[in-house]
């Protein structure tokens, strides 16, 4: 059975932080939906000390913000987006619109119909999250959305240009210089000067991850997300300071961000604690992460595979990198997780910014029924059928019309019977109880 050497917070605790964030995003989203532009000035002013004439970025200021960065900036920034999209258009290529006769003269299909609209949240904040850019323009893009529009917050009170950058890169049709709530609000509820979006993608802060769960009804939402999760699952085969290396490198994200070592080696999991001791004297972002570790941080020491297989799919973690002797066991046999980053030699910071994969993925456990953003989020499969011969219209009427008796729908059933006889030239009994009079028939 599996022991825990360390534990993170209690249930309770984590649910009371929940209730305060829910009700400051509920009163917030209603105040946006009533007083429009002035309701987003005023929490941009009062969230991040931010206020401008007009939060949407001219060309001239995105022109200047691609003026700040080297040479190399914009190389590094053209490769990462290179390789999402690369990978957007494999997975768009995967998806097939679909058209056959089932049976002679029945046709059926669907079609994958891209949204009109998406609005895009960069965070940014904390650290100019750039690479969240590439992830949700460059995918809408790639699958087709017509018009994509982008927030991101100011850095250190500034407008954060490699932020900028990489959204202008990227392919966005506007670029609005704003955060929080009142940026995922303005942009699912529409103001004066923001019209509304179909859909809301993009990660965030508790308070962003909230707005959207929210919002989810009124627009679509790529998923339900919360801090970001990372699971190491790891055996002898690898040493401690690889695994609290990966560990630290996640939940310097922010201090509710749970990091966890799953083993099958006891004396792995203790030198792991001792291991990032040592790097928390020593990494530069130790304040946000030395937190994260000791209020969300757990090592869970398994007896074998097949157990740590069942304590990960339990914990259905955002980020699960494998380095066992046989990564290839956990790619098998998982089923609840965000991504997986098999052996050694991959991690998961490749998959935040460069790899292709993409980053925006599900977490507090929606991994058992949802996978991350790609690009069939932001398609609709829609379908649609046609009956092309008398015969088969009046073969399905036959078996609609009973099927309808069974249910009592009398009207479902007319819309069968008026077939049959239309087409099947045979006078079969009004739907219902009550015989056409006359002027019924007429």
């Amino acid at each position: 059975m599996a022991i825990w050497l360390k534990s993170g917070v209690e249930i309770d605790a984590k649910a009371e932080a929940d209730k305060k964030v829910r009700s400051i995003v509920k009163s917030t989203l209603a105040y946006i939906e009533k007083h429009g532009d002035a309701a987003v000035r005023n929490l941009s002013i009062k969230f991040d000390n931010w206020e401008r004439e007009d939060y949407k970025l001219s060309d001239t200021e995105i022109q200047a913000c691609l003026d700040t960065l080297s040479l190399q900036d914009i190389k590094d920034i053209e490769f990462a987006q290179t390789q999402v999209r690369n990978f957007a258009e494999i997975q768009s290529e995967s998806i097939q619109d679909v058209e056959v006769e089932t049976m002679p003269g029945v046709i059926l299909g669907h079609k994958n119909i891209p949204l009109n609209s998406a609005g895009c949240y960069v965070p940014g904040g904390k650290y100019p999250m750039l690479a969240s850019a590439h992830m949700s323009i460059i995918t809408a893009k790639v699958a087709g959305v017509a018009r994509v529009i982008t927030c991101a917050p100011p850095f250190q009170g500034k407008i954060a240009p490699a932020i900028v950058a990489a959204q202008a890169m990227a392919g966005a049709d506007t670029i609005y210089a704003l955060g929080g709530i009142q940026a995922v609000g303005a942009m699912a509820l529409g103001t004066e000067s923001i019209d509304s979006v179909d859909m809301l993608v993009g990660p965030g802060n508790a308070f962003v991850a909230e707005a959207k769960r929210q919002l989810y009804g009124r627009v679509g939402i790529d998923l339900f997300a919360g801090p970001t999760e990372t699971l190491i699952i790891a055996d002898e085969s690898v040493d401690a300071e690889l695994c609290a290396t990966d560990i630290l490198g996640q939940v310097e994200h922010g201090p509710d961000s749970p990091g966890i070592l799953l083993t099958n080696s006891e004396s792995l999991a203790r030198e792991t604690l001792i291991e990032i001791e040592r790097l928390l004297k020593i990494l530069p972002t130790a304040d946000h992460a030395r937190i994260a570790w000791e209020n969300f941080g757990e090592i869970i020491v398994a007896e074998n595979y097949e157990e740590m297989v069942t304590v990960a799919d339990d914990i259905a973690s955002e980020h699960v990198q494998v380095m066992t002797e046989n990564p290839e066991y956990f790619l098998e046999n998982m089923t609840n997780y965000g991504a997986l980053f098999l052996g050694p030699r991959t991690n998961v910071a490749y998959g935040d910014k460069v790899i292709g994969t993409n980053h925006t993925l599900p977490t507090k456990k929606t991994a058992r029924y949802t996978g991350g953003l790609w690009v069939g989020k932001f398609l609709k499969t829609c379908t649609y059928q046609k009956v092309t011969t008398d015969e088969a219209s009046t073969l399905i009427g036959d078996y609609c019309s009973r099927l309808c008796g069974l249910e009592g729908f009398a009207g479902h059933g007319e819309q069968a019977n008026i077939r049959v006889r239309r087409y099947g030239g045979r006078d079969v009994p009004y739907a219902g109880t009550v015989e056409p009079t006359a002027e019924t028939k007429a």
